[in-house]
């Protein structure tokens, strides 16, 4: 397949990131409230701002449908479980009326693999600066796909501000009918993910037969040689497809580490590791070599840092809030979230 150059691909993303700023993503307008199931309206809600919903329902893979709107002009964001955002502040004029449908996944633990577990249940927030929320409803999603990612502290589900990883924002650009289980790890490498037995052993139980898998580790493997970088690439690739699973090789995206002529080439931004191995190189070769789709996410998050310059590019990492040119802030992860889901729809992987 012919992919996009990362120019293209970057005007695709920004297109998309314009839209959502703009115009409420994917909704509809709706005559009558959806259905609540018995008791009152908002039961399993509080009345506060913002507002906060609980479920108890066990892990699995559920459609919300929420509708949003009401006498007042209001301005609602949606976050699920462990700061996924669902939906980006969307306005909604006097007497207007929204519909979005999510698929979510819930899980325990809800973040981090390794992390706590988390509360028990499906938790939504309904935050902005004014959110207006008139009817939800919650049902079991037994058909949906799952897109999952295996991944570093870069992709995961972070459990605090100002961290956010990519993997927290993709759900916002996906259709009803695709869950993103982020199985993003801090700290790992295709080293420890393979041999901690709560990581890819865990994660091949909960592949189903064509879910998406995207394979992003590299940040942390410091010091492993291009063999052994290669072998687990390898072994991570055929345990996916051994589940029924479609494995996608992701490269790491960039450090903010800027060079004296105003750009990223060096190693440090790279993520050439300290035995010299290029390991976006590795990944693109092992992409080419067992056949699997590539999203490009170093030459993607390089083309964009380098577009913003090294003040500008600031907003996209923790680099004033934590002195970190590694981590993203929930603007970067946001940015670069749209980035991947732009190349996964380019190659057709996704809707």
């Amino acid at each position: 397949m012919r992919r996009r150059t990362p120019a293209a691909a970057l005007l695709a993303a920004l297109t998309i990131l314009g839209t959502l700023a703009t115009v409420p993503a994917q909704a509809t307008p709706l005559a009558q409230p959806p259905g609540h199931g018995k008791g009152r309206p908002l039961e399993n809600c509080t009345r506060t701002t913002p507002i906060r919903c609980h479920f108890d329902v066990e892990p699995g893979t559920y459609d919300v449908t929420v509708q949003l709107g009401g006498r007042r002009a209001g301005s609602t964001a949606i976050t699920a479980e462990t700061h996924r955002t669902l939906l980006a502040e969307t306005a909604t004029r006097a007497g207007e009326r929204l519909r979005r449908t999510f698929t979510i996944d819930v899980r325990t633990p809800e973040g981090e693999p390794t992390g706590p577990d988390g509360t028990p249940g499906l938790d939504l927030v309904f935050s902005g600066d004014a959110p207006r929320l008139t009817g939800l409803k919650v049902a079991p999603a037994r058909q949906a796909r799952q897109l999952l990612l295996i991944g570093d502290s870069t992709s995961c589900d972070q459990p605090e501000a100002p961290y956010s990883g990519w993997g927290q924002q993709l759900p916002q650009y996906l259709e009803r009918g695709l869950s993103v289980a982020n199985q993003a790890d801090s700290g790992e490498s295709t080293v420890s993910y393979l041999a901690n037995p709560a990581l890819f052993a865990t994660v091949r139980g909960k592949i189903r037969e064509d879910d998406l898998v995207l394979i992003q580790l590299a940040h942390n493997d410091k010091q492993t040689d291009a063999a052994t970088y290669r072998a687990n690439l390898t072994a991570l690739v055929e345990g996916v497809r051994a589940e029924g699973g479609r494995p996608v090789i992701a490269t790491p995206i960039v450090r903010r580490w800027f060079t004296a002529d105003g750009t990223l080439d060096n190693d440090i931004a790279l993520i050439v590791n300290g035995l010299g191995v290029n390991l976006p190189a590795e990944a693109r070769a092992m992409a080419a070599s067992l056949g699997t789709p590539l999203v490009d996410m170093t030459a993607l998050t390089k083309a964009r840092v380098e577009q913003l310059g090294p003040d500008a590019s600031k907003a996209l990492y923790l680099t004033d809030e934590k002195r970190d040119n590694t981590h993203t802030s929930l603007r970067g992860a946001t940015e670069y979230a749209a980035l991947a889901i732009g190349e996964l729809r380019a190659q057709g992987l996704v809707d």
